[in-house]
C-alpha cells in the first residue's frame, strides 16, 4: 500500500487546523503553553505568521507527497 497520499491528505488537514487556530485564535488553543511562550517571545503578529508559514509549509509537504507518488 502506498501512504504518502495518505500522509498529504493528513498533512492538508493539519494545515487547515494550523490556519484556524491563527485566524480565529480560540482562547482555548490561544492559552495553552507553548502558544503563549511564541507569543511572549514573537509578538501576537509573530506567532500568526509563523502559524501561516508553518501552515504553508505543511501544504507543501502535502502537494510534494502528491506529487510525488499520485492517487491511482
Amino acid at each position: 500500500m502506498n501512504w504518502n497520499p495518505l500522509l498529504g491528505i493528513l498533512a492538508v488537514a493539519y494545515a487547515a487546523m494550523v490556519v484556524f487556530i491563527a485566524a480565529k485564535k480560540p482562547k482555548s488553543m490561544w492559552e495553552m503553553g507553548k502558544i503563549k511562550w511564541f507569543r511572549k517571545t514573537m509578538g501576537e503578529q509573530g506567532t500568526v505568521i509563523f502559524f501561516y508559514i508553518w501552515a504553508a509549509a505543511f501544504m507543501g509537504l502535502a502537494l510534494w507527497l502528491f506529487i510525488a507518488n499520485p492517487i491511482g
